[in-house]
């Protein structure tokens, strides 16, 4: 069984974000099956979905804390940690992987002292291990936001990280 690695970062919501939450929560609570729907709504509120965000769906869904837990850590479209402003994800498939891409993944992991799925305590990055994103021709590949980055050995890490500092 694998650990669950939660947050560095302490929960900032805010009140508007909470009423936001509570109205949105309040519609789908008379919807058979809402519990989903719930968990999708609060991760667009939030972006991710920490224990207190988890508590207020539980109690207003009247579902236990373990069963919006257990849905939030079976599906991979939730997330417990927040991301960051700059979101890299190195692609770890097959292309990818064959051309290094397990080093770079592991060079930004101790570059930015982050495991997989966590954020910089800073709020700046965070990092996620992907799949194919559809340029092996460019392998190894990884993405900042938006930018796509090719053809990459470790040697680059620095130079992205810093791009973005």
């Amino acid at each position: 069984m694998s650990k669950i690695k939660v947050s560095n970062v302490p929960f900032t919501g805010t009140p508007a974000q909470e009423q936001k939450l509570r109205e949105a929560l309040a519609e789908l609570k008379e919807i058979p099956g809402g519990l989903m729907p719930a968990l999708q709504k609060a991760q667009e509120i939030y972006g991710y979905l920490p224990i207190e965000v988890q508590k207020i769906v539980a109690d207003v869904m009247d579902v236990s804390l373990e069963e919006v837990f257990g849905v939030v850590t079976f599906y991979a479209q939730f997330s417990l940690n927040p991301k960051g402003r700059y979101k890299i994800g190195v692609c770890l498939g097959t292309a990818c992987y064959v051309k290094g891409s397990g080093d770079i993944f592991e060079a930004f992991k101790q570059q930015l002292g982050i495991d997989a799925g966590q954020c910089t305590e800073d709020g700046k990055f965070s990092l996620d291990a992907t799949r194919c994103i559809g340029c092996c021709g460019l392998a190894p590949v990884l993405t900042v936001n938006e930018d796509v980055y090719g053809k990459l050995t470790t040697d680059d890490v620095a130079g992205i990280i810093a791009k973005y500092h």
